[in-house]
């Protein structure tokens, strides 16, 4: 799948934020991982807060870009 395409952007955001959410979990990835709140990792700390209060939309989208490309593309 080409990266530079809109839905390669919309998986690629999709997965960050399923994955941030995932490490705030963890009680050790998230001392280590989630600490910053400024640069690179800043970005990775605010996937995660919209993966841990939005959870049903992050699903609903999910579960919606994977049916479009196993079934559509």
């Amino acid at each position: 799948m080409n990266a530079y395409s809109f839905e390669g952007i919309l998986i690629f955001s999709l997965l960050v934020i399923c994955t941030s959410s995932y490490m705030r979990r963890v009680p050790r990835l998230k001392q280590w991982f989630l600490t910053e709140r400024k640069g690179l990792f800043g970005v990775f700390y605010k996937a995660s807060v919209i993966g841990t209060r939005l959870p049903l939309p992050v699903a609903l989208a999910c579960t919606c870009m994977g049916m479009y490309v196993l079934l559509i593309r």
